[in-house]
């Protein structure tokens, strides 16, 4: 009897049991199923951001990548909580506030047409692409783990079936309630997994003593480096000011106060995991140092207790589910709401609205398991694709903090400009003066933004009378 496949099993089980319950508090309204009837308590944001952010990258990609160059790895999650302490403190107040649902939402308020046009396909495009990542982390976590029962496909498929099925059923209710088990089961399972198999080295001590002595594995530092760690922080802060499934969860919130505290306990909880998991990276390449990284994970896991490796293993599976639902339903939401009701039918009934975004879960939710299958590379470029978020965090700052710089072009011309420096950096190497790409996106960006100001006299409305 496979232990960790009836462990997969019941947890899948438990998902769908919550999500068909989620389903009677998401029915009614479209705002009740992509926004939870803007009813989110403390707790549900709280597990809903951590749900997004710890996902394969945060787990199993930072395990891999301590493999190679030690603790340091841990930062990358760390980077992550940084963010989402940021959101909290700086704009959560600022988004609830406005009573939007998308980013696109606030740049048609305020800037041109076309600003808003390319805000909306370019938040589409990036989401999709970190949601492809998704079902290659999930299929090849299941894989990896259980090749008697898995294949990539295979794996593949049935992430998801579990991310769309769940998703369009329950929308953010469903989400929210089901990052209650997913967090819980994550945290519980990365950090049981890498107590008892330090443990059955024989503690840190000895764990050192096993590791090679060229490589910095108990640093906090070396490895990644100084200028790599600041990078992840500062795309990462990026990212949590102006990506639409992070502020899809502030804006679900019953009130201002309960995004900000829901944000900042999630960004301290995110703090002290990617080091656990970097840890269980470090144990693997001491019980298994001459095998590639994305094997040496699963070899270390499945050398524990078939109950407890089955239980990480469901860890590791959740911690990518919490990311791809949030995901899925924000990607969903940009469709519905910017595109099918602003372009082709304005008019449309609330419960016809409804219908539309849950089939947009399901056919986005097909598209991006497609792309899955056909474009390899996406986890290398994951980094440069968020760095696009650059464009939309000066927009919104400058929106939200400071609107006399503001003119009716700015979104257009800054978006446009994240665009082509995103593929000049791509193509043209000569471009590359910086350590990575967000500093050019924030100095291009931040130009465009004061030379549009400069040049172009047509003013958009003060947001805080349009809050008042």
């Amino acid at each position: 009897m496979n232990v960790a496949f009836l462990i997969v099993c019941l947890y899948i089980v438990l998902l769908f049991a919550i999500s068909y319950y989620a389903k009677r508090r998401s029915a009614g309204s479209a705002t009740n199923y992509v926004l939870a009837g803007r009813k989110l308590t403390t707790p549900l944001i709280t597990v809903s951001i951590v749900g997004l952010a710890v996902g394969g990258a945060s787990t199993i990609g930072v395990a891999e990548q301590a493999y190679k160059v030690g603790l340091s790895a841990g930062w990358y999650t760390t980077a992550w909580g940084i963010g989402a302490i940021v959101m909290g403190l700086l704009v959560a107040k600022k988004y609830r506030e406005l009573n939007i649902t998308t980013i696109p939402e606030l740049l048609g308020r305020y800037y041109d047409k076309k600003g808003m046009i390319a805000g909306i396909a370019c938040q589409i495009i990036v989401q999709l692409v970190v949601m492809s990542l998704q079902y290659i982390a999930g299929g090849s976590i299941l894989c990896a783990l259980m090749p008697e029962v898995f294949t990539l496909t295979t794996g593949m498929l049935t992430s998801a079936a579990v991310f769309i099925g769940i998703t369009s059923i329950g929308g953010m209710w469903s989400a929210s309630l089901s990052n209650l088990l997913n967090v819980s089961l994550k945290y519980i399972g990365i950090i049981l997994a890498t107590i008892v198999g330090v443990s059955q080295i024989g503690g840190l001590n000895k764990l050192q003593l096993q590791l090679p002595q060229n490589v910095p594995y108990m640093d906090f530092f070396d490895g990644v480096g100084i200028t790599g760690i600041i990078t992840w922080i500062v795309v990462l802060v990026t990212v949590n000011l102006s990506l639409q499934s992070i502020i899809q969860i502030s804006l679900g919130a019953k009130d201002v106060r309960t995004a900000q505290r829901g944000f900042i306990i999630g960004g301290l909880m995110m703090l002290p995991i990617g080091f656990v998991s970097a840890l269980m990276g470090v144990m693997a390449k001491a019980m298994f140092p001459d095998v590639s990284p994305a094997l040496a994970l699963p070899k270390a896991i499945m050398s524990l207790d078939p109950i407890l490796a089955g239980i990480t293993l469901a860890a590791l599976w959740a911690a990518d589910v919490s990311t791809a639902c949030n995901l899925l339903l924000s990607s969903a939401t940009l469709f519905s709401q910017d595109i099918y009701k602003k372009f082709v039918n304005p008019n449309v009934s609330e419960q016809n609205f409804l219908r539309i975004t849950k089939g947009a879960v399901v056919l986005l939710g097909l598209l991006t398991l497609t792309l899955a299958m056909t474009i390899s590379g996406i986890i290398s470029t994951l980094m440069i694709g968020l760095s696009l978020m650059a464009a939309f965090s000066v927009i919104v700052l400058f929106t939200l903090f400071a609107p006399r710089f503001c003119r009716k072009n700015s979104a257009f011309n800054t978006i446009i400009t994240g665009v082509v420096v995103l593929v000049l950096w791509q193509t043209v190497p000569a471009v590359r003066i910086l350590p990575h790409v967000i500093y050019l996106e924030w100095l291009a960006c931040l130009g465009t933004f004061f030379l549009t100001y400069a040049l172009d006299r047509e003013s958009i409305a003060v947001v805080e009378e349009e809050c008042a």
